[in-house]
């Protein structure tokens, strides 16, 4: 099973991560955490990569949602989504959140991954329009 909803785009890194920000937070996802994973492997193992940032995406309400079907769901929070240089374009993956369904097995979650992936495939799409 693909774990991953992914979309390429061209322009700069940087012009990348604003338009990923601006497209979550039209679908009502803010960003609660980031990583720059270049800068990290850079200062803690001197090793060189492609510019990589996870974005720790969340959108309130459905999070509340899956948090009252199974307390232990925040293992799978925040939704994860990745920008990342990759060649001559940039590579946007989100996580599917049709995993929160399989992983658990609640029937409970269906509603809730059913819509945080069509918020996320609408900002993923708005990102290949643009």
């Amino acid at each position: 099973m693909a774990y991953d909803r992914t979309v390429t785009m061209r322009g700069t890194f940087d012009d990348a991560v604003k338009a990923v920000r601006e497209a979550l937070a039209e679908q009502g996802f803010g960003v609660l955490t980031e990583i720059d994973v270049q800068a990290t492997l850079r200062a803690k193992l001197g090793h060189e990569m492609e510019d990589y940032l996870i974005l720790g995406a969340c959108n309130p309400p459905l999070a509340h949602q899956a948090l009252e079907a199974d307390r232990s769901i925040g293992l799978l929070l925040p939704c994860n989504v990745v920008v990342r240089s990759d060649g001559d374009h940039i590579t946007v993956q989100a996580v599917d959140p049709g995993t929160m369904v399989q992983l658990t097995g609640l029937d409970a979650m269906k509603p809730v991954a059913q819509e945080a992936t069509r918020r996320l495939d609408a900002a993923l799409a708005s990102l290949t329009d643009a």
